[in-house]
């Protein structure tokens, strides 16, 4: 039997890392920046609405086109890879003799301190609390085959999805998974009055705005966050990202299935965020089956692609390694730009000006997490987790030489 052809995976720290994962982590926090900006620019889109200084044809162009293609898609990839993470670093505390439990029940507590710090003070549609919850159910569930997992993540999925046809017929909730709070008109002015203001002001709204979204968060995003979290720790069980070119129809067959069923599923999402076509919860419900599928294909596409594309693996990969310091950068960044807490252009900038402000954000990170990366081991805010993790200074220095192929 001839060997397969495996792709390059680094030794650092912990876990050996695969640059595709690496690639695949940085890939998934450019769409959740294209998101989140919009979400971060305007206490409208907070409110659920379209922001109303800003309907031109190429506006509703570009909301429709990330609210289809990027929005709900993007956030269960990087839940996917921090349930496929988890796997790693179980074995690396197996390997090392280490008691693995305190160890990641310390990690999650410092990601939940996190995650709260930054939902308070930057951005109230923090996702890195929910992972912290959903890092406690995986810890419960570590021993379970990867077939269970994938049951069990269906099953959450469907319960969902039946969870918001309830809601359609019972209507009146005002949440929707993309983390809003639809009290229309006065409430975005009361909102971007607030985040316009002072620093007390913006962290009151804040506040304000995770009292009313807290709900969606427990019973809503959570499950759905560990329903991706359970691929990602079955696909993480069974090694398949090691070698993916021996997974070639796997891959594939994702991709169909993903493209078909997922772009028909965000058409409907999109119909029923802004025209009323459909009912909002219905479309939600639609979106929860079938968002997981095209963030699927995604993964896949990029998978495929990747050996054909060395350099931009290589680009990715670098904000990949450091996706916890980018990600809590990026809403930094976005409230100097858009808050009082610097220039306060809440509402002034338009979608279409939204993303090339994204991209610009993404692309410096691109060369500010290579070069901090040729000097330092880890990202700043990764080297204050680890340190929380094991109790002792990690390394900061780079790892010498290149990476080692398996």
């Amino acid at each position: 039997m001839t060997a397969q052809r495996t792709h390059p995976v680094e030794v650092d720290g912990p876990a050996t890392r695969i640059t595709a994962v690496d690639s695949l982590r940085g890939f998934s926090l450019l769409g959740i920046l294209v998101v989140n900006i919009a979400f971060l620019a305007s206490g409208y889109r907070m409110a659920g609405l379209a922001e109303p200084a800003f309907g031109s044809p190429l506006d509703w162009a570009v909301r429709w086109t990330v609210t289809m293609f990027l929005e709900n898609k993007f956030y269960l990839l990087f839940s996917f890879l921090f349930g496929y993470s988890f796997t790693l670093q179980v074995d690396s505390a197996a390997r090392r003799g280490k008691a693995f439990v305190p160890m990641f029940l310390r990690r999650l507590a410092g990601l939940f301190v996190l995650g709260l710090a930054h939902a308070v003070l930057l951005f109230p549609g923090d996702i890195l609390t929910t992972y912290a919850m959903a890092g406690l159910a995986l810890l419960l569930l570590r021993r379970i085959t990867p077939r269970t997992a994938v049951a069990l993540a269906i099953v959450l999925t469907c319960v969902l999805a039946a969870g918001f046809v309830l809601l359609a017929v019972l209507a009146g909730t005002g949440l929707d998974m993309a983390g809003t709070v639809s009290h229309g008109t006065a409430e975005a002015i009361k909102s971007d009055t607030s985040l316009a203001g002072s620093a007390p002001q913006i962290v009151a709204e804040h506040l304000r705005k995770l009292s009313l979204i807290v709900v969606l968060r427990v019973l809503f995003q959570g499950p759905a966050v560990l329903a991706a979290c359970l691929i990602g720790l079955a696909v993480g069980k069974l090694g398949l990202l090691r070698d993916l070119h021996a997974h070639t129809a796997t891959l594939r067959r994702l991709q169909w299935i993903g493209f078909t069923a997922g772009l028909g599923g965000a058409f409907v999402y999109t119909l029923s965020a802004w025209t009323g076509a459909v009912h909002k919860f219905a479309g939600e419900a639609v979106d929860l089956l079938t968002a997981p599928l095209l963030a699927a294909a995604y993964a896949a596409t990029f998978l495929r692609l990747l050996p054909r594309l060395p350099r931009l693996g290589r680009l990715l990969a670098a904000p990949g390694r450091m996706a916890l310091s980018n990600y809590l950068a990026q809403s930094l960044i976005c409230a100097l730009i858009f808050t009082g807490y610097g220039l306060a252009l809440v509402d002034r900038v338009s979608p279409p000006l939204e993303v090339l402000i994204a991209a610009g954000v993404f692309a410096g990170q691109v060369v500010w997490s290579r070069r901090w990366l040729r000097t330092h081991r880890y990202g700043p805010v990764e080297w204050l987790l680890r340190y929380l993790t094991y109790g002792s200074r990690p390394e900061t220095a780079a790892s010498p030489g290149p990476a080692r192929p398996t």
